[in-house]
């Protein structure tokens, strides 16, 4: 058994201390591409204001069809009163080169993890401008198996320093045990050495960080004049084959999700709304840890994930010295890949969300015995920064092989499986000190995947692929019709009406696909009753919560021949709008672990079904099609409707929230639905509509779900699917008004949010 505590993070936004400032330097950059300048406020993505086109998208289908390309920005600043100035960048896409006053001061390829340049050498004295220019290159592609975007995707700052201060990426947050933390940083001297310092913190009665009660004290670390803000969780973590995963001396079940670093509808762009936002998504979807697939994520992810109560698998890489792509990390690895191990590790090893470290993906060369090797080098490379969490690794098969790699797995604290946890009998007898994780699996399998999570000790969860569909990887997870183009994701020359991936159990909108309800329901713990039935009726009114759920399967032949692929599911809908297919059989199916169900049709009984584990947890009713309303409930009192919906008739405009902050980098997201004269949503509206976002905020993004759609995601203009589109404001730095309009055959519907 391996026991390990934890921890902290450091505060980011604007920080000032005695000895050093950091402020965000996002506004006012002069962006030139193709010969072209305009001015661009940061986080910027250059490949998401352009829509994907198979013809000439040279990130190919890994990459969305999207351009990548080089770019160039410029920005002009005053050379501030300090002994040191650097400039931090949380992400660069890709091979990134900064220029002060025309010299070269520093740079960095990789695009995922974060870099800092030590300007001082090349300012103007005195107050005076300076030139800084950051060279983007993006050009040589494919580079990466999903959507990187292009250029300064996150955010950067220009930090000063005294001539004595703390170095806040050597600061470390330990607890020998929960009543004791401690915190450990260098000073950096004058002369450029460095001075340790320590504080120790008694906590008599501590409070412990957990998914259900995230729990973050906050302090300070002082030194030479220079205080930094820290804030900390306390957390125990305990792994092993024989009591599985342990959090604070409580059994704990991984239901997981994978999440690519894009935000849907913005590309790249990393907003820290956006990001708050992914994980409140993944958290109201009832996952408990994200895996980063397949790079380091943002420092503002991160702080989410600590804030709302979400583990993380952070990893590094996808894969190593055999290449994937023609130019990906396989041509940068043994140049940087400690330095790059490193960024990652020293700036997130403070979080309590982060419980584990991966070094890599289904890497190419799993048959050479050499892989081995290079798998010891880069945990060496994350212990030297960390040695409190457990290492994993995502291992595969793509044949018959798979005990061949058992030395590989050797390696490994806590051994990653994609979808290869069938193996796991087997495994177990030949090593039966084994802990394992399924790091991807098809999101079909759920039942299949917690079954053997809440059989096995030694199977600690279950991490699905995806939870969010996602950017690139054009076509996985998709269905098709017949006289579609056939086959997977990867057929030679990809799926080129796509562009991005249909497995996640989240759309790109924020909708909950079915397959996301009924994993949720899978993973809660079983419902109380509410109500009982006496004598065939229920006690009380039945209420309505999330401990039931409905949905229909789309019949094979309504729109075609329905043709799944492997990550998909099969086409599943809250809608009971199926004209056309008047007196035939639909599945309708419901998903609770109440033990009986009744399904109704225009209030007449259609049928009663047992629930249980025999029956997955589903009720699958066979319903000759009639307009009206399908009404489901349980012996224990839950309740949920679902009503054919009239024609068109409205759009109904919902914010995530009804006020900004005015610093130009809060984001509200907007929700359009199709709605009839009785509010019911329109399944299959596809209605062209129009933004138009006046005062104190701009449009970034208005799009639907749809993944065929090739109008660039930074139109003002698209047209629902399945009655539904997204729209994103964007703050500007005045307080005030901001109104929203969205214009379509319908009436036209506005909005008004404050900007404050």
């Amino acid at each position: 058994m391996k026991h390990f505590l934890i921890f902290a993070l450091m505060t980011w936004g604007y920080t000032t201390t005695m000895a050093q400032t950091k402020v965000l330097f996002d506004d006012n950059w002069q962006f030139t591409r193709n010969g072209k300048t305009i001015t661009v406020n940061l986080p910027h993505d250059w490949d998401i204001y352009e829509g994907p086109n198979p013809a000439t998208g040279a990130t190919k289908e890994g990459g969305g069809w999207f351009p990548g390309g080089k770019g160039e920005y410029r920005k002009m600043f005053k050379t501030p009163k300090a002994d040191i100035v650097t400039l931090h960048f949380e992400g660069v896409y890709q091979k990134a080169e900064v220029i002060i006053n025309g010299q070269k001061a520093g740079q960095h390829a990789y695009g995922y993890t974060p870099f800092t340049v030590d300007i001082t050498p090349y300012l103007n004295k005195n107050e005076r401008d300076n030139e800084v220019i950051v060279k983007v290159n993006n050009s040589e592609q494919p580079n990466c198996r999903w959507y990187s975007g292009s250029g300064i995707y996150r955010h950067v700052w220009l930090e000063t320093k005294g001539r004595r201060y703390i170095d806040e990426w050597s600061v470390r947050v330990t607890t020998p045990d929960i009543h004791t933390v401690n915190l450990k940083a260098d000073v950096v001297m004058e002369d450029g050495s460095r001075k340790p310092v320590e504080r120790t913190i008694h906590v008599k009665n501590p409070h412990l960080w957990s998914t259900d009660d995230p729990y973050l004290y906050h302090t300070t670390i002082e030194a030479e004049g220079d205080v930094l803000p820290v804030t900390y969780g306390i957390r125990t973590i305990e792994y092993s084959s024989e009591k599985g995963l342990i959090l604070n001396g409580k059994p704990i079940l991984i239901n997981g999700a994978c999440v690519h670093h894009d935000d849907g509808v913005l590309g790249a762009m990393a907003f820290d709304a956006a990001e708050i936002r992914k994980v409140k998504l993944m958290k109201e979807a009832g996952f408990n840890l994200i895996r980063t697939a397949h790079n380091p994520t943002t420092r503002a992810f991160l702080d989410a994930c600590d804030s709302l109560g979400m583990l993380v698998i952070d990893e590094v890489f996808d894969g190593w010295r055999t290449q994937k792509n023609p130019y990906d990390y396989s041509t940068l690895i043994d140049s940087c890949y400690r330095e790059d191990i490193h960024a990652m590790v020293q700036r997130d090893r403070n979080h309590p969300s982060v419980i584990c470290w991966s070094i890599g993906n289904e890497v190419i060369e799993r048959k050479d015995i050499r892989v081995v090797t290079t798998a010891r080098k880069l945990k060496k490379a994350i212990l030297e920064m960390d040695n409190t969490r457990p290492v994993t690794e995502a291992l595969c098969a793509w044949d018959n092989d798979w005990e061949i790699y058992d030395p590989h797995a050797e390696v490994l604290d806590i051994v990653g499986y994609n979808y290869m946890i069938h193996k796991h009998k087997s495994d177990h007898e030949r090593d039966p000190k084994r802990v394992m994780w399924q790091t991807e699996s098809y999101p079909r399998d759920a039942f299949k995947n917690w079954a053997l999570v809440h059989e096995y000790p030694y199977i600690i969860g279950d991490i699905v692929w995806t939870g969010l569909d996602y950017l690139g990887e054009s076509g996985i997870g998709r269905y098709y019709y017949e006289g579609e183009r056939p086959g997977e994701h990867y057929v030679s020359g990809g799926q080129p009406d796509w562009h991005g991936a249909y497995c996640g159990d989240v759309d790109i909108t924020g909708w909950r696909k079915p397959i996301s309800h009924y994993r949720e329901i899978l993973w809660k713990t079983k419902n109380m009753p509410m109500h009982e039935w006496k004598d065939g009726q229920m006690s009380s009114t039945p209420i309505e919560d999330d401990g039931l759920y409905m949905a229909v399967k789309e019949p094979d032949g309504y729109h075609g021949k329905i043709h799944q692929t492997a990550w998909s599911v099969w086409p599943t809908w809250e809608s009971w709008n199926w004209q056309g297919w008047e007196g035939k059989a639909i599945d309708v199916e419901v998903y609770t672990k109440d033990p009986q169900v009744k399904l109704f049709l225009n209030d007449k009984l259609i049928d009663t079904k047992n629930v249980n584990q025999s029956t997955e947890f589903k009720a699958i009713f066979q319903v000759p099609y009639e307009a009206g309303t399908l009404r489901a409930e349980t012996c224990w009192g839950r309740i949920k409707t679902l009503s054919t919906a009239g024609e068109p008739a409205a759009l109904r405009l919902t914010a995530d929230k009804n006020s900004l902050n005015h610093d130009g980098q809060d984001l509200a997201f907007i929700t359009v639905e199709v709605i009839d004269k009785n509010g019911n949503i329109c399944p299959d509206a596809a209605i062209p509509c129009e933004a138009i976002v006046k005062g104190q905020g701009s449009m970034l993004s208005f799009a639907s779900a749809d993944l065929k759609d090739r109008e660039p995601y930074t139109s003002p203009k698209v047209t629902t699917w399945k009655g539904r589109a997204l729209l994103v404001v964007r703050s500007m730095q005045k307080r005030g008004k901001i109104q929203v309009s969205i214009k379509s055959s319908l009436p036209t519907a506005t909005l008004n949010i404050n900007s404050k």
